[in-house]
């Protein structure tokens, strides 16, 4: 019978294992491989880190950074573990791996590389919904970038949504600058959201990196939706799908594409009370000028909508004189504002002026497939379970 021997290998490049084996004198140790090299000194942060097995399985991969473990997966025949996402421009990583043969030999590697510095970097300027803010079942997620982005596809690869509940989901690139995240149906309500921005070693344009990952949740609230008829000059508001308040109100005079309300999914954006309000393209003295301070005023989109308080109770829910808006009664708009949350749905139907999907926050009215098409990567991502 043969007898096991414990040796030591000790190899100089990171491509090949070092460290310390026990080997039974018939099987050769598993090789280890790790990518970047250690002892590299100005590797790609938009790489991922990559450990291989050859001649056995990974037992154990730890990969450290400033204290922190770094995130990675195994594949399903325990031979390659990677990186979740790229990594941080300028930063010394450590890794310790282990690899076995069956019931054979063991190899461990244990080496440090670090990365290239970001001569120029990027990062997110806003995020809507804010950190901590409880929205509305259609609310988007809207990121807007410091720096135009080219390579859209490598920024949209790492960005994470997470949601207690699973719902399909997509990006949509508005401009070079923000990219919107639209679910494929309304959020299931009463239920956290959590958004991550692993932009650290991202490459989004050539020698700009980003340097930081950002991360921020938000609640979606209860369910109200609300669906205006412009013929009938009725507003329901359902909340939890239970009607809430019924309202008389008066839409746009439709005298001018200007005073036409949009027909379509709005969705409340921000309010105010008051707001002030001045007639778009004219000048004090000219027919049809107003300069005005409305109460209650909720906007649903970036063509001058609200739903807002008005005194004119003899034109709701008979005729439609406004200049866009929609009035309602003051003490059910005072209702309606104390009520809404960012994000609220407003079908909006009967009128001859489409709202266009890019008007606000007019998302929903892009068909699930034509939204799609404006992901860089053109893949539904599905936000997963909160861990």
């Amino acid at each position: 019978m043969r007898r096991a021997a414990v040796i030591c290998l000790v190899v100089l490049t990171g491509q090949v294992s070092a460290g310390c084996s026990a080997v039974n004198g018939d099987a050769p140790p598993p090789v280890i491989r790790v990518s970047p090299a250690f002892d590299t000194e100005r590797a790609r942060p938009d790489q991922a880190l990559v450990v291989r097995a050859k001649g056995g399985t990974l037992r154990t991969v730890q990969v450290y950074a400033a204290g922190a473990q770094v995130p990675g997966v195994l594949d399903k025949a325990r031979t390659t573990w990677r990186s979740s996402w790229t990594l941080t421009p300028g930063a010394e990583y450590s890794v310790t791996a282990t690899a076995a043969s069956g019931d054979g030999p063991t190899t461990m590697a244990v080496g440090r590389f670090r990365t290239r510095a970001a001569k120029r970097t990027f990062g997110l300027l806003s995020t809507t919904p804010l950190p901590g803010e409880t929205v509305g079942v259609g609310m988007p997620i809207i990121l807007d970038f410091d720096t135009p982005i080219l390579d859209k596809a490598a920024v949209e690869r790492a960005l994470e949504v997470r949601a207690a509940s699973p719902v399909e989901g997509a990006w949509r690139w508005t401009s070079d600058t923000q990219a919107v995240y639209r679910t494929r149906s309304y959020w299931p309500a009463r239920q956290a959201v959590t958004v991550t921005a692993h932009l650290a070693g991202v490459r989004a344009a050539s020698g700009v990196y980003g340097t930081v990952n950002r991360s921020f949740a938000f609640t979606v609230g209860r369910e109200q939706i609300s669906t205006i008829d412009t013929r009938t000059h009725q507003m329901v508001v359902s909340r939890d799908q239970r009607v809430r308040q019924r309202m008389a109100i008066s839409a746009g005079m439709a005298t001018t594409r200007e005073y036409t309300t949009t027909s379509g999914v709005h969705l409340t954006m921000d309010k105010g009370n008051p707001v002030r309000m001045i007639s778009p393209g004219r000048v004090k003295g000219e027919p049809g000028f107003y300069d005005l301070l409305i109460d209650h005023a909720v906007r649903i989109s970036n063509s001058g909508e609200y739903v807002h308080a008005r005194d004119n109770v003899w034109a709701q829910g008979r005729a439609n004189v406004s200049h866009g808006c929609i009035n309602a009664r003051p003490d059910q708009a005072a209702w309606f504002y104390t009520t809404s949350l960012r994000g609220d749905p407003v079908t909006i139907t009967g009128t001859t002026r489409a709202l266009e999907w890019n008007n606000g926050w007019g998302f929903w009215q892009l068909p699930w497939d034509e939204w799609r098409l404006g992901s860089a990567l053109h893949n539904p991502v599905q936000a997963g379970l909160e861990p």
